[in-house]
């Protein structure tokens, strides 16, 4: 990906002098991570499978190879290619909050995170620098998610509430659904029901047209954690804090398996979105599991992490390629078909290359990278950008960091102090600790200005709404401004008939002027 590194040590918060003698403050380049060239690169240079997919020039690891660089979706087969190892930018408030969730927006413009203040936070998706801000509910958000035609997205907070939001964040509904914090949301494959997950141990699935609950799934003795919905089967799956992951026919609310392995809080689960065969699972007990839905049971075992694990993605392009967040902040990312097995433990053999896959037990993988410094507390959430090139995290430290693939001949990446600390980094000289410092505090204050003039362009001064039946804002379809019905109470009068045979003259405006 084209990448645009921040300015040269003079240019940083360095000034000029202005027209009026004044000084001036020169604010120094972004970095930023732009997918047209490589994109419109491949599409140049693809042809049909059966010819090799791809004429282009082949990738080698040069910087003068970085125009040949090629997306994920142009090599579905190549995960390691893929695997974020670049840290690109850290982005945070000016009033810092803990962040729970990040989603990417349909369009893979915008990063949305949400945080414990009840705020939802925009993001860039290309430049990383804030765009807006809103406080969208009274507590701290707990879960959020987009519908799978991208015409929706639903919040849902500690008190329990859960808000209809359109895509230009215009709340058109709220529903009190759990007494309880609610933990997880997913929408069904057609976006017609949602399910959540809350803390009173239940499961509901609600008709989202309606907002009515339709089914209430029982069978949990402890906290529902996390749900997901099956990509494209009528298939739930949720974990608790009673180490169980439980599969439920959305139809009936009926329990059709549980799931053993885990020896503690179950943190995570989730659906493989490409082909839909696997689970993943993540628990308290610093493991992740793999399961296979067409046998029932575990077939990797993830290992490698010195602590809980408190989340876990799927690439949306690799279905191999599975990213795992720790409680203690660091970024470790697995290839499902390579164990990557360390000096000295024992080889493990999967289920599916042994004579007897019904009793073989769980392959164990090991990550194939690692970020062990990726945040200073635990990562909360993470998301892949649709296209599968950037990864966002969002953590307990109030910092929501974007992650990429390392440019080809770039080395000095794995010598960062995301994975060797800070203490090494600058022992070897990779990291600069007061010039850190001072970066931190230049982008902390161009962020500031970012976001007020962000609240300026918002509280402008705006045209009064026009006169219109009560109780009708916020219709999907109608005015954002003010629900006018179509021939009731017209805002605007028509203009006057043109009279025959007059000619008139408009005077240019002083602003075209």
């Amino acid at each position: 990906m084209a990448y645009e590194p921040r300015g040269d040590q003079n240019d940083r918060g360095g000034g000029g002098q202005g027209q009026d003698g004044g000084f001036v403050k020169v604010r120094g380049r972004r970095p930023v991570t732009d997918y047209s060239s490589t994109i419109i690169h491949w599409q140049r240079n693809r042809v049909p499978n059966y010819k090799g997919s791809y004429v282009g020039e082949a990738e080698r690891p040069s910087a003068s190879y970085i125009i040949d660089m090629l997306p994920p979706v142009a090599r579905p087969t190549s995960p390691a290619d893929t695997i974020p190892a670049k840290h690109l930018h850290s982005s945070l408030n000016k009033i810092k909050h803990p962040v729970n969730v990040v989603r990417w927006t349909p369009e893979g413009r915008r990063l949305l995170t949400a945080s414990t203040s009840g705020e939802f936070t925009l993001w860039n998706g290309t430049g990383f620098n804030f765009e807006t801000i809103m406080q969208a509910h009274d507590s701290a958000i707990r879960a959020l998610e987009y519908s799978k035609g991208d015409d929706w997205l639903i919040s849902g907070d500690h008190d329990g509430l859960i808000k209809y939001w359109q895509p230009n964040f215009n709340n058109v509904q709220s529903i009190n659904a759990h007494s309880d914090p609610i933990r997880d949301l997913a929408f069904s494959p057609n976006d017609s029901k949602f399910v959540t997950a809350s803390d009173d141990s239940t499961l509901k699935v609600f008709d989202f047209a309606l907002g009515t609950m339709e089914t209430k799934l029982e069978g949990h003795g402890w906290d529902a954690k996390s749900v997901d919905w099956h990509p494209t089967k009528g298939l739930l799956v949720s974990g608790s804090k009673d180490h169980l992951v439980k599969l439920w026919d959305p139809r009936t609310g009926r329990c059709l398996t549980t799931l053993h392995g885990h020896k503690s809080t179950i943190t995570k689960v989730l659906f493989e979105p490409i082909r839909g065969s696997c689970l993943a699972t993540s628990a308290r007990d610093q493991t992740a599991r793999v399961f296979d839905l067409r046998m029932m049971r575990d077939i990797c075992l993830l290992k490698g992490h010195e602590k809980d694990i408190s989340t876990v993605a799927w690439h949306p392009v690799h279905a191999n390629l599975l990213s795992t967040g720790g409680m203690d902040g660091s970024l470790f990312h697995y290839l499902l078909d390579s164990p990557n097995t360390p000096a000295g433990q024992q080889l493990t053999v999967a289920p599916y290359d042994s004579p007897d896959p019904t009793t073989t037990p769980a392959q164990s993988i090991w990550p194939t990278h690692k970020i062990s410094f990726a945040h200073d507390y635990a990562i909360w959430s993470l998301d892949w950008h649709p296209l599968g090139h950037i990864l966002a995290s969002g953590s307990n430290d109030r910092i929501t960091r974007f992650w990429t693939r390392a440019r080809p001949g770039d080395t000095e990446v794995f010598q960062d102090r995301y994975h060797i600390g800070e203490a090494a980094a600058e022992a070897q000289g990779t990291w600069d600790r007061r010039g850190n410092r001072r970066q931190r505090q230049e982008e902390e204050q161009q962020e500031i200005e970012d976001e007020m003039d962000a609240l300026v362009d918002q509280d402008a001064q705006k045209p009064a709404a026009p006169p219109g039946l009560p109780g009708l804002l916020g219709i999907p379809g109608l005015p954002l401004g003010g629900g006018i019905v179509p021939g009731i109470g017209s805002a605007v009068p028509p203009p006057p008939p043109l009279i025959p045979g007059a000619s008139f003259h408009l005077r240019p405006s002083p602003c075209l002027a």
